[in-house]
């Protein structure tokens, strides 16, 4: 992606939806204790893979592996970032997060403007990469789909902006309207499917990551002709339901939501909704109101942390929902409260990154990286509001490691920050390239995806 005023909304779609360890957490793979605190291009560096294609979607670690999605653009060759010439933003963007160069304050969707089709005679070829954790050679590199994309998308954007997700036996991955896949953990693809191809927002493309759970595999396609969120037989790719959604253009990724009461599949969008994982029966619905959905939930038992950007005639949003809500839970614009809803928060300023939700409090990063802010879960009080150093636009969202915060921003800073009630700066580290997906995190090892190359850093790694 650019650092144009237009691309900032396409970062939206490198956000993974992380809470405390990103792809761990997922993958189940547990990070151990010797994950370094101290790190640049030079120092704790296991090894790094230079990125042929583009592919803003999350590194993804199992065991020994680590996946990666790229795209290539086999009609002209990429153009290095700092040789893109300016373009003139469509309108206002939206509120941004940090990986990648970028307007430095994006607050919203730009206005609609004419389709451009030059998508349609290129040919881009999306694959599916898995290296080897200790060494970061490629295991096997696979072609999921060459030739014409059926949608359009930004030129800061392409087409592997979705973060895989595996549960150690298949790795599924999306590469936006072109269809979903799934392989074994050795390579041979199992089944494919078309979900088929939508016009989205502006031909700005896609970004919602595909969810696992107990062997169901959930999508959500947000667009502007026909948006839906599908579940499949994870096994056989076979549909097991679909739900039709009254919404437009979302880059926000479902969350499953294993509360006191029950487990739920949470989606964004102007409304958010929740659905029973198995059914598809709609559990709850509540209005967010916002200019697009960007950010992902994220919650623990006892609370679902849920927001959307506000746009450029609005502040995000942020909300705590309950469990075992139903219905219409719209939060009371006078006591921003209702049966299902603890708190509301319309001034809490959601930018892109989503939320972390750590030992009862929340941390909410701003697009531009220059604000951390922390509330108190329960009560959706603010902790503290505190201005960050050295930091520059911010599309990643945070995570935690042995009770500390950190933060990327788009130009490789990785500040750590203590969690708690008091704001302390412990240190930042630099890497030189361009971020805007959110790390992975292994046994000894932390996966950063830049613009240029894939880093492998470990203290056991040091070259």
């Amino acid at each position: 992606m650019n650092k144009k005023n237009s691309n900032a909304l396409i970062i939206i779609l490198l956000s993974a939806t992380f809470n405390l360890l990103p792809s761990c957490k997922q993958a189940g793979t547990a990070p151990g204790d010797n994950l370094p605190s101290e790190w640049s291009n030079d120092k704790n560096v296991r090894w790094s893979y230079d990125l042929g294609g583009r592919g803003w979607s999350s590194p993804v670690i199992y065991g020994n592996k680590v996946f990666i999605t790229a795209a290539y653009n086999e009609t002209k060759p990429p153009v290095a970032e700092e040789e893109k010439p300016e373009l003139p933003p469509p309108g206002p963007p939206p509120a941004a997060e940090g990986t990648n160069p970028l307007p430095p304050k994006p607050e919203g969707p730009p206005h609609q403007q004419e389709e451009d089709t030059t998508y349609k005679s290129e040919i881009w070829r999306c694959e599916l990469i898995c290296l080897n954790l200790k060494n970061g050679k490629e295991e096997w590199k696979k072609v999921a789909f060459k030739g014409n994309p059926r949608s359009g998308s930004h030129e800061g954007n392409g087409y592997a902006s979705e973060t895989p997700v595996t549960d150690g036996k298949r790795i599924y991955a999306y590469f936006g309207m072109t269809g979903l896949f799934c392989y074994d953990m050795k390579g041979n693809l199992l089944w494919s499917k078309d979900l088929g191809a939508y016009k989205t927002l502006n031909s700005w493309g896609t970004g919602s990551s595909p969810v696992l759970y107990h062997d169901i595999l959930f999508q959500q396609i947000d667009n502007e002709e026909k948006s839906f969120i599908v579940a499949l037989d994870a096994i056989t790719g076979d549909e097991k339901w679909r739900s039709p959604r009254d919404e437009k253009t979302t880059y926000s990724t479902p969350y499953i939501w294993k509360n006191k009461t029950r487990t739920e599949v949470v989606t964004c969008g102007t409304t958010a909704r929740s659905y029973d994982p198995e059914t598809g029966k709609l559990l709850w619905e509540m209005k967010m109101g916002g200019k697009m959905s960007i950010p992902s939930p994220t919650g623990d038992i006892d609370h679902l942390v849920i927001g959307n950007t506000g746009g450029p005639d609005g502040i995000g949003s942020l909300s705590s929902v309950k469990p075992g809500a139903t219905g219409d839970i719209t939060p009371d614009t006078v006591t921003l409260v209702s049966s299902g809803v603890e708190w509301s928060r319309p001034d809490a300023g959601t930018g892109d990154p989503s939320p972390v939700l750590y030992k009862g409090f929340i941390y909410l990063l701003d697009s531009d990286g220059k604000s951390l802010k922390c509330f108190d879960a329960a009560t959706g009080k603010t902790v503290y509001n505190q201005k960050l150093e050295k930091v520059m636009g911010c599309y990643a969202t945070p995570w935690v490691y042995k009770d500390n915060l950190y933060i990327t921003d788009e130009r490789g800073t990785t500040s750590i920050v203590k969690t708690g009630a008091q704001f302390e700066m412990l240190s930042q580290n630099k890497l030189k390239d361009k971020f805007w997906a959110s790390a992975a995190l292994g046994y000894d090892a932390y996966v950063f995806k830049g613009d240029k190359k894939i880093y492998c850093i470990s203290a056991l790694g040091e070259k």
